[in-house]
């Protein structure tokens, strides 16, 4: 048995298709559908199930898969522990992060990169139900996600902060001297939000919920910069994660207020694999963010934005 044999067939229950799966491994097709073979004579079992194309894998396939993907972790844990052995930590770390989570993410990225610089980063905006089936299947090395549910004995959680909602809004859209927005006044605004298929959003609805309104939502997008464009134009007010108020200039135009009536947050951290051996790049990750305090970072710029003064004339 092969590696590139475990590789072709991993790649194949990702694809769902030969020719795909091939190209994501870079040979033929013809070269795939043999390695392939040669496992199915290996273990004395059909592991595809085949007609005139891909028609998924048999339970033993399903099963060979599994196992494939861990044997091809340790092997790249394998790989990293030598290259560290040689001089400094080196690879490639894939990390996936929930959208809201995305611009807090350079604060562990800049000094993980300062610490480890011949680390490559991969950086993948994923659902949370997306990230917890890519850590499971190895496709991912870590993740910023929600804990908002127990992540379960095969992933180690590490918080990082909690985080916050904040109403973006024309300031035209609110009284000047009104220094927060209940969640049932902001169920009466214009709103963009989240599609509800994402976690954000759900979270949003529930806490609409708990006040006994409905928002009146006449706009849902997948995109955080589109929910900021329509507010930018004066269209619309959004409900924001503090987060993207690292990245989005809010203009003069503009106004950040606190959600109140209940004050709500969700818990964000550090996904990691809990197993052994234990990859040498997530152990530096983890380390790098057991040092960090993004919590405090990241109140202190939602402060500094609260803090904004209306605008005269």
């Amino acid at each position: 048995m092969l590696f590139s044999q475990l590789e072709y067939l991993v790649a194949l229950a990702k694809e769902g298709h030969f020719s795909r799966a091939a190209e994501a491994c870079h040979v033929s097709q013809p070269a795939l559908s043999a390695g392939i073979r040669r496992l199915e004579a290996e273990f004395d079992t059909q592991i595809v199930r085949r007609a005139n194309r891909f028609e998924g894998l048999t339970a033993e396939g399903e099963k060979l898969v599994a196992w494939a993907r861990r044997i091809l972790a340790d092997r790249q844990a394998l790989t990293e522990e030598l290259q560290t052995m040689r001089g400094e930590l080196s690879g490639t770390l894939r990390i996936g992060a929930i959208p809201t989570a995305l611009p807090a993410l350079s604060m562990l990225t800049q000094p993980f990169q300062q610490e480890h610089p011949q680390v490559r980063l991969t950086l993948l905006s994923l659902s949370s139900t997306d990230i917890r089936r890519s850590l499971g299947e190895f496709d991912i090395d870590a993740a910023v996600s929600y804990l908002d549910a127990p992540c379960g004995s095969g992933i180690r959680a590490l918080p990082l902060y909690r985080e916050r909602y904040v109403l973006l809004a024309p300031w035209e859209s609110t009284p000047r001297t009104q220094e927060a927005v209940t969640w049932a006044e902001a169920a009466t605004m214009r709103l963009c939000l989240l599609t509800g298929d994402m976690l954000n959003r759900q979270f949003l609805d529930r806490t609409f919920e708990s006040v006994n309104t409905r928002p009146r939502v006449e706009l849902e997008t997948n995109s955080i910069s589109a929910l900021y464009a329509h507010v930018l134009d004066g269209s619309f007010a959004t409900i924001m994660p503090h987060t993207w108020l690292r990245t989005f200039r809010v203009s003069e135009d503009m106004r950040v207020m606190p959600l109140v009536e209940p004050h709500v947050t969700q818990s964000v951290g550090l996904l990691v694999p809990n197993h052994e051996p234990e990859s040498l790049l997530c152990r530096a990750l983890v380390k790098v963010a057991d040092q960090l305090t993004m919590a405090g970072r990241l109140d202190s710029l939602l402060r500094e934005r609260l803090r904004g003064l209306p605008r005269t004339g």
